[in-house]
């Protein structure tokens, strides 16, 4: 073999090896996501750019929507991304299993969690209004755009492995 077909060789091994790189981190390591919405401003705009650590909580499942092996739990503040009818969400974390829950109808319904009071629709308040706690194992993840965020608010909390990353960078 000559020169020339050894080198060839040698660029067809390194970008294959590149490209499995590549595909690993972005299923396992880190991934881009782009914005559609404004529940999260005016932290993250829409039409952001947002990177996220796919290794803060522990190793995703790839093409799935669950943790194979955890290592940490979201701590309130954290902004979290987990998949919900077939989409990637991106929320803050309000609070994380145990923390108390407590609701005010007066002048409007409101929920108030972690020090921070959250508006709740008619129908939020009188579905959540029983709930003292976040469940354990779970987190309450709400929009940093809380008026116009659908969230867990809407749809219940968030089992803890089903956080599939943190954004870190926005």
């Amino acid at each position: 073999m000559n020169g020339k077909g050894i080198f060839k060789k040698q660029a067809a091994v390194c970008i294959a090896l590149g490209l499995l790189a590549g595909i690993a981190i972005k299923l396992f390591v880190a991934d881009i996501l782009h914005i559609s919405g404004s529940s999260m401003e005016p932290g993250i705009r829409d039409g952001s750019v947002v990177l996220v650590n796919k290794l803060a909580y522990g190793i995703v499942q790839p093409f799935g929507s669950r943790l194979l092996c955890s290592w940490a739990e979201p701590s309130a503040g954290d902004v979290v991304i987990y998949l919900y009818d077939n989409k990637i969400i991106i929320k803050r974390c309000a609070a994380i299993g145990g923390a108390p829950l407590d609701y005010s109808a007066d002048k409007g319904y409101t929920l108030l969690v972690n020090n921070t009071s959250y508006p709740l629709s008619a129908e939020q308040y009188y579905a959540m209004r029983t709930i003292h706690s976040v469940p354990e194992g779970t987190i309450l993840a709400i929009g940093d755009n809380a008026a116009v965020s659908v969230d867990s608010r809407n749809y219940g909390f968030i089992p803890v492995g089903n956080v599939l990353g943190k954004a870190v960078c926005r």
